[in-house]
């Protein structure tokens, strides 16, 4: 090797995981699959059924359903072309591909409404920061094929209830509903005209957003246009008699389930194909000022228009909802939750000597047919160490296993805290630690 090739080898930098986008190891493993799991409870109880999608659609999926104009198509959307020239995405959010998956597997068929709940990455090439990242684990519920006001109500009930459940506490839904296909351009059309008369304050985005995409306009966070938002026109004059009395009616139902909710003008929701109800969950922070801030969790809404948007004849009313994980688990107030796989290990496996050794593997799969959790570190062969070991681990009982023991097809069982150990046939070992206290 000469010495240019060595100095190209030392210049060489370690890979390392792309920009927003985590390796989960170990507890962190754990902590998103307990959510995953708890979250996948509460859907399961409320009647929710599992889908999965794949990672990968059409590009068209999305474009179609999402829209143009809007910051994930036209911004954060990964995209890529095959061999072959089709055009692909990777998956930047839910709904589209669950709804693709309905009509194409005729689910229309089934009972109505169909509801399901899916989990898995999603990804947006968004600037990674607190609460957002390019990779991110998802929890979604849809119901399809009623436009009855009470599967909005379920939504945000079983939505709530698995906030609830994973510690957060006083949180407020901000709801509004955008109106229908038939009374939602008349809106626009006003929307745009004041917005129109206040160009040379809007920030740069908004100036693509009134011609691309009016609603968004109601959507920006940058201060120089917030005062704006005060004197908009709101959605909820230019409601039809029916999507007036939808809204009234999703309110009555939180309010008979005494959930806190307030109704807000400019709320909208990023997405082109939200129709009447949109909502958000709310939770009030002390920022690092001191002084109280609301900060978004999550929302959703009700999307009549989409199955029409992505190609079907008929129009599938639906609604739905998004729950990221990692967002989640910024807030100190989320749970730690243990996933059904994690138990406390009742066993420190100790092996020494290399007859033993040789056997251990036996001892152990005697020990997790009978569904014991064990913990071992088989490639150590000090007695002290692994007493040790289990001793910072706080593992009740340890079974010894010599090299005498190996020729007797018998075990140590010794008890940690008062230091008694008893010697165990092999074939008796289970059903002697079960009874153990």
């Amino acid at each position: 090797m000469n010495d240019e090739t060595k100095k190209e080898i030392e210049k060489k930098e370690v890979l390392m995981s792309l920009k927003g986008m985590d390796d989960l190891i170990d507890e962190t493993y754990y902590a998103h699959q307990g959510l995953f799991e708890k979250a996948q409870e509460v859907a399961m109880y409320y009647g929710f059924k599992p889908i999965e999608t794949p990672i990968l659609e059409h590009e068209e999926v999305f474009v179609s359903a999402i829209g143009e104009g809007t910051d994930i198509i036209d911004k954060e959307m990964y995209t890529l072309r095959t061999k072959g020239g089709d055009k692909l995405a990777m998956r930047p959010e839910y709904t589209a591909g669950v709804m693709r998956a309905y009509l194409e597997h005729g689910m229309q068929t089934l009972p109505q409404p169909v509801m399901l709940y899916s989990y898995g990455q999603t990804f947006r090439h968004d600037k990674p920061q607190r609460g957002r990242w390019r990779q991110f684990r998802q929890f979604n519920l849809e119901i399809l094929g009623t436009s009855k006001s009470i599967a909005d109500a379920l939504i945000i009930r079983t939505l709530m209830t698995i906030l609830e459940e994973y510690g957060f506490k006083d949180l407020i839904i901000d709801i509004n509903s955008m109106g229908d296909k038939e009374t939602r351009p008349a809106f626009v059309k006003e929307l745009t005209n004041y917005y129109k008369k206040h160009l040379e304050t809007l920030c740069k985005d908004c100036h693509e957003r009134i011609k691309n995409n009016p609603l968004r306009l109601l959507d920006c966070k940058q201060p120089q246009c917030q005062p704006l938002k005060e004197n908009a026109p709101s959605s909820l004059s230019f409601l039809s008699n029916d999507a007036r009395h939808h809204f009234t009616e999703v309110l009555q139902y939180l309010e008979e389930m005494g959930i806190p909710y307030r109704v807000n003008n400019s709320l909208v929701r990023g997405q082109s194909y939200y129709t009447r109800t949109v909502f958000e969950v709310i939770k009030t922070d002390v920022g690092e000022d001191g002084k109280e801030k609301e900060i978004t969790i999550t929302g959703g809404g009700r999307y009549d228009n989409l199955a029409k948007m992505m190609g079907s004849k008929k129009d599938v009313p639906a609604v739905g909802s998004g729950l990221s994980m990692e967002r989640i688990m910024m807030f100190p107030e989320c749970k730690s939750i243990a996933p059904r796989i994690m138990k406390a290990p009742k066993v420190y496996f100790i092996q020494l000597g290399f007859e033993a050794k040789l056997k251990s593997l036996c001892v152990i799969e005697v020990l997790r047919k009978a569904k014991i959790p064990v913990h071992q570190s088989l490639s150590k062969d000090s007695l002290g160490l692994q007493l040790s070991m289990a001793e910072k681990m706080k593992i009740p009982f340890c079974v010894i296993f010599g090299q005498k023991e190996a020729i007797d097809n018998t075990v140590i069982v010794r008890n940690m805290e008062t230091r008694s150990q008893d010697t165990v046939k092999i074939d008796a070992l289970s059903d002697y630690i079960k009874h153990l206290k």
